[in-house]
């Protein structure tokens, strides 16, 4: 018995007509960075294993259970990246990018992988579209990066995004609230799940990012780390507050907003949507302002965010224009050889053409055309090729007229117009006055 070859839990295949919208967020998403001054940039999808160990830290959840790791054929342990911030770290420090003019403002798109149980709108491959700034204390650019996130989902369709603040402190002030809150975080331990009980003895910050409604209940009962901020830290955090009232966005402190990587200082943040139940958030990220130096580069502080594309287009409203294109129906011996130059010489003027390499007979082409939903066909047999003219059906109104070749691709680029049908050109292939 022949058996099937299936997808690997937790991956998913973006079919071509998905594909449409994936594209259309990404060429929205390109154009609001480079907008604000960002560039592309791309990193391995596999990397050494201690990468990610060293930045996002020993102790979370997605170092100990979640990441893709594995011995290669050179005995060196290397992972598929489970985030993007650790790697462009790495780059900048390898190819020495703080040493050149241009900012460090950097965006990409890209798979990521995390062995965890699948979710709506996430997968064991997901992928992410991610923004990262480096060398930019300002609270003002923190501010920036959610008024520049909140035009963007409005632009991808997203309704009603709520924005979510937070701030971690920093080196100075976090050490004292760690040890308050884990004294704190023993005392409910015996209430917590059983992850959340080792989370205390690790790391008491990761109870916070806990979905269980129990732990949450308790959660909530323990020490604000917002009622624990040296003043630098509060400072920071209040003037980034300002500066979004400034831009008029609309948001919230949640004291409990820590989020699962233990590199972030000060700012965090997210944005989350009502239409995607417990697993809410759209858009998260924050300040790490001792990342690069942890890597051994330069002391330079770091912010940025990470958007999931999955859980984004379950909720944004994209429209995918439809696409127009020409469908070649041609057959003969004579008519071959100069349909396949016609169809060169069209795809060299942009102009979309498909043509099947099917045996079948002019009702059966024009048939096949109608289904795939061509905009025109072009009908070009043999004794139209010995004329050196075709005839070109306009698919929408059913007018066809006969149109010499040499002439067939001025036709077609001012049809691509919406507001040009075939009815005005007549038979001579001019158009109407």
């Amino acid at each position: 018995m022949k058996t099937s070859v299936t997808a690997i839990k937790g991956t998913k295949d973006i079919l071509p007509e998905e594909v449409k919208l994936w594209q259309k967020a990404e060429t929205i998403c390109r154009q609001v960075f480079e907008a604000y001054g960002y560039r592309e940039i791309r990193t391995p999808i596999i990397e050494p294993t201690e990468l990610f160990v060293k930045g996002t830290g020993e102790t979370t959840d997605i170092v100990t259970k979640e990441m893709y790791t594995f011995t290669d054929k050179g005995g060196r342990s290397v992972t598929l990246r489970p985030e993007y911030t650790p790697s462009v770290v790495r780059a900048i420090i390898e190819h020495r990018l703080y040493l050149q003019p241009a900012p460090l403002r950097f965006y990409y798109f890209g798979p990521m992988f995390r062995h965890d149980r699948p979710q709506k709108g996430r997968y064991r491959q997901f992928h992410q579209v991610d923004i990262e700034v480096f060398g930019e204390a300002d609270p003002a650019l923190d501010a920036e990066i959610l008024e520049m996130a909140d035009y963007l989902l409005r632009r991808l369709g997203v309704s009603s995004p709520e924005t979510l603040i937070n701030s971690v402190g920093c080196p100075v002030c976090r050490p004292n609230y760690l040890s308050l809150l884990r004294q704190e975080a023993e005392k409910i331990k015996p209430r917590l799940c059983e992850d959340c009980q080792r989370r205390v003895e690790l790391n008491p910050l990761r109870v916070f990012d806990c979905k269980l409604p129990g732990c949450q209940e308790q959660a909530a009962l323990l020490p604000r780390i917002t009622d624990y901020l040296c003043a630098a830290c509060a400072d920071h955090f209040a003037a980034f507050r300002s500066w979004l009232e400034f831009y008029g966005l609309n948001y919230r402190v949640e004291p409990k907003l820590v989020r699962g990587l233990d590199y972030y200082t000060r700012t965090t943040f997210e944005v989350i949507s009502s239409g995607l139940g417990a697993q809410n958030a759209i858009l998260g990220g924050g300040r790490y302002d001792h990342l690069m130096k942890l890597y051994g580069g330069p002391d330079i502080c770091g912010i940025g965010f990470a958007m999931g594309m999955e859980r984004l287009l379950t909720v944004a409203k994209l429209q995918v224009e439809e696409e127009r294109f020409v469908y070649l129906a041609g057959w003969g011996e004579k008519a071959k050889p100069i349909g396949l130059r016609l169809c060169r010489e069209l795809r060299r003027l942009g102009i979309h053409v498909l043509l099947e390499y099917k045996e079948k007979n002019l009702k059966a082409l024009l048939s096949r055309a109608n289904k795939l939903g061509a905009a025109w066909v072009i009908i070009l047999g043999d004794q139209e090729a010995e004329l050196g003219v075709c005839g070109l059906k306009e698919m929408k109104t059913g007018v066809q007229r006969t149109v010499s070749l040499a002439d067939l691709g001025n036709i077609l680029k001012r049809l691509e117009a919406p507001e040009k049908t075939l009815t005005d050109f007549n038979s001579k292939e001019e158009p109407k006055p």
